[in-house]
């Protein structure tokens, strides 16, 4: 856009030094003036760092003619949002047809009448600079978007981690035991995106969110009682009763907050699943409902694998750590029954990256 009190520049095109001086003459009060006697030099003009607003183009010339120079301007992603006048003596209405349909916006045929052409030169201008004007307006509202949109999504990562950490203060699990868990869900989601059970659910926007969402699997246990949560020996039947309501009270919490924002939120709804179905089993023998096959979601299915690799190879106060080896034969005993078959096979595929990530993100 023009700051106040600037002239617009004009560029006449035409092989003929009269027509050059009579336009030049004509529009010099007005606007300022740049001439070219031919299509090679108008190219040069236009795709210039100071290119002209508007372009007074002659048809017959040497060369290349006004078609060929309009023809690229427009090709020309620089140079295509200038506008044209064809300004020419070919007044047959198909040639009038063929400009216009290469894009230019106006076709003024010879002799000129100077003040019809200063009206459409004043016409196409103004068209010029509204159409300028809405282009930088969309082009700072998209990026006010990004903006604001990039604000969003680390708002709802600090939100995860905030309440994935508020986890961690109750548990003997460390941080680390979440950054594996969420890294074990994506490599697995990765490796399942084009099977055909998994295909219309793992996109690429669904396996970030499950990222982001893992961390909150065991939220639940800030509402179990430090006697039970932090016990050291094997739960009594009762004590194990009160640890199962982790799940329940993780699902109720999301539910809480997503109450208090008057609104549901996409990203927590994959956080609602993991944190309440982890662990169902396969067979149906697992809780808080006894879902069993495709009734669990597929969120919890691969976090259900996620977490019991993980607790296997983990040391903890009341155990020592498995070997990678050991955990495997566990899962594979579980295919079918604990675990959805083809996730027990996808982490058979990529149990390299499992032990990578394990390594990656050992404890202290």
């Amino acid at each position: 856009m023009h700051s106040v009190g600037e002239r617009e520049t004009i560029l006449v095109v035409d092989d003929t030094p009269e027509n050059l001086a009579f336009m030049s003459g004509l529009l010099k009060d007005f606007y300022r003036v740049k001439v070219a006697n031919n299509g090679e030099k108008a190219l040069t003009i236009v795709q210039s760092e100071n290119p002209p607003d508007l372009v007074l183009l002659d048809i017959m010339m040497p060369g290349l003619d006004g078609y060929e120079v309009c023809r690229r301007m427009k090709s020309n992603r620089q140079t295509a949002q200038i506008p044209i006048i064809f300004l020419t003596a070919k007044s047959e209405i198909e040639d009038e047809r063929k400009g216009l349909e290469l894009g230019a916006a106006d076709y003024i045929t010879k002799p000129v009448s100077p003040p019809i052409l200063l009206a459409r030169v004043k016409t196409q201008l103004t068209l010029k600079a509204s159409a300028d004007f809405l282009r930088d307006k969309n082009a700072f509202l998209e990026q006010e978007v990004a903006r604001r949109t990039q604000e969003i999504q680390a708002i709802q990562d600090v939100t995860i981690q905030v309440m994935a950490s508020l986890a961690e203060t109750r548990d003997n699990e460390t941080g680390n035991h979440i950054r594996r868990t969420q890294n074990y869900v994506k490599a697995l989601a990765e490796h399942l995106k084009d099977h055909p059970r998994f295909r219309h659910f793992l996109s690429d926007s669904i396996i970030q969110q499950l990222y982001k969402s893992a961390p909150l699997h065991d939220i639940g246990k800030v509402g179990i009682p430090d006697h039970i949560l932090l016990k050291p020996g094997r739960l009594t039947p009762e004590e194990f009763e009160m640890m199962k309501t982790h799940t329940t009270l993780g699902r109720d919490a999301i539910i809480q907050a997503e109450k208090s924002l008057g609104m549901t939120v996409d990203f927590l709804q994959l956080a609602k699943e993991i944190a309440y179905s982890h662990q169902e089993k396969w067979d149906g023998s697992g809780y808080p409902e006894g879902l069993s096959g495709d009734e669990i979601p597929i969120s919890a299915r691969l976090m259900a694998l996620a977490d019991v690799y993980d607790a296997l190879i983990s040391r903890r106060v009341y155990k020592e750590p498995m070997s990678h080896e050991e955990a495997v034969a566990i899962l594979q005993a579980g295919r079918g029954s604990h675990f959805d078959p083809d996730i027990v096979d996808a982490f058979l595929d990529i149990q390299a990256e499992f032990q990578a990530i394990a390594q990656r993100f050992v404890d202290p």
